[in-house]
């Protein structure tokens, strides 16, 4: 076989049932969020609004941040040198740790290059250390999760989502006396919908389980101290181990744990992802650093930025565009076919200046095809009607009928 040749037919494959994957190059533009300028392949710009960011409250240009950032970049440079081990433990990757354990109420906090590294570093480390554990996974889990489950070589058992009666028949099945970890999201990113936190405590209480919660999607944006759904549900304590991001609501990049100190040390100890890279550039971990205490101390991005969201959420209703049924701040606009996702997708921008990333298989099911908006406190409502304006157009020019939510096409 000429590999050539089959990766050519592979990539064939993507564009004729629509999964090809293309890039649309943007340069973000300081104090104009959500506005970004848009390079065209032709070498032409054009400013535009984004609606699809993870950069959720607009963090990535707070003024504190950026000024944390530029003192660091000139008073420790610009990389490491290193892993964490040889020599790469700067003094703001401990400072930032220590306001991730402050920020989640726990001993210890373990920084990453990334959320994605987190997952795969601490569920395949505590899965492969604990002798016969077994893992139980929510079924709508994010890919890091499956490959961190996957790489740790532990017995995994796949729930439905959401679905704590469906769990407690896998548990109850699992011998009493084997290690078990319950691995699941707070806010399910393309969905938008909630885990039922404080229920499935209640089942790994019962059955002696680990819960290893994904916060992702929430930390910065729900509770008194943007610590996520479990704070603003008040089973934070409840909860061995949560896992976050530092690249969507805070604004910056990067990826943590936090639990207590032995677990934080065991994963430090122990994950070759974590062991061998070489650690966050420090300007980085003290930009995120700042993020985090400004969100600690002050709400006001989470209040502007759920208004948005539901004055966008009644704006989509009211002209009968189909939501999937979302609990979070994000809307995801059900499509249920990946060519004419893109084809709106398209439409959108090169018309009306608007960027939402068509989202296809394999990041949701085939038929399951959406626009996945993501309203932040600085979109105004001249943007949100700007929005539904031109998805009205898109619906009536492409021939568009809105599907059910929950419904394959």
């Amino acid at each position: 076989m000429n590999p050539f040749s089959h990766f050519e037919a592979l990539l064939a494959e993507t564009r004729l049932d629509g999964r090809y994957r293309t890039f649309v190059e943007f340069e973000r533009i300081v104090g104009a969020f959500p506005r970004a300028r848009w390079h065209r392949p032709d070498g032409s710009t054009r400013e535009v609004t984004v609606w699809c960011s993870n950069d959720y409250l607009g963090m990535g240009q707070n003024p504190k941040v950026l000024s944390s950032m530029h003192e660091t970049l000139l008073q420790a440079g610009a990389g490491t040198g290193g892993t964490r081990n040889i020599p790469g433990t700067n003094h703001q990757h401990v400072a930032l740790e220590a306001e991730l354990a402050d920020l989640h109420g726990k001993e210890a906090a373990l920084l990453f290059t990334s959320g994605w590294i987190s997952n795969l570093a601490a569920l395949g480390t505590l899965g492969q250390l604990l002798p016969d554990c077994a893992i139980f996974s929510d079924a709508l889990n994010h890919n890091s999760m499956i490959e961190g489950i996957r790489r740790s070589g532990a017995e995994k058992y796949v729930f439905r989502h959401n679905d704590v009666g469906h769990l407690e028949e896998l548990l109850r099945s699992v011998a009493s006396e084997r290690p078990k970890i319950i691995a699941f999201e707070s806010v399910y990113s393309m969905d938008g919908n909630v885990a039922p936190v404080a229920a499935i405590c209640d089942l790994a209480e019962t059955y002696g389980a680990i819960t290893y919660l994904d916060e992702v999607h929430a930390v910065g944006m729900y509770g008194r101290t943007g610590a996520g759904v479990a704070e603003r549900d008040g089973v934070a304590h409840r909860i061995t181990v949560i896992e976050g991001t530092l690249a969507k609501a805070f604004g910056v990049m990067g990826g943590y744990v936090a639990g207590s100190a032995l677990l934080v040390d065991v994963i430090r100890s122990f994950a070759d992802s974590f062991i061998f890279t070489t650690s966050l550039c420090p300007h980085l971990a003290a930009g995120a650093a700042a993020a985090v205490r400004h969100l600690k101390a002050d709400g006001e991005l989470r209040d502007r930025q759920q208004a948005a969201v539901a004055r966008v959420k009644e704006l989509l209703e009211v002209e009968g565009f189909a939501l999937a049924p979302t609990q979070s701040h994000i809307l995801p606009v059900l499509i249920g076919d990946a060519h004419l996702c893109r084809q709106i997708s398209e439409f959108l921008l090169e018309r009306h200046g608007i960027y939402v990333q068509p989202i296809n298989y394999p990041t949701v099911a085939r038929g399951q095809e959406r626009l996945r908006i993501t309203p932040t406190p600085f979109h105004t409502e001249d943007h949100s009607q700007a929005l539904v304006s031109a998805l009205v157009a898109a619906r009536a020019e492409l021939g568009w009928r809105p599907k059910c939510p929950g419904k394959a096409a």
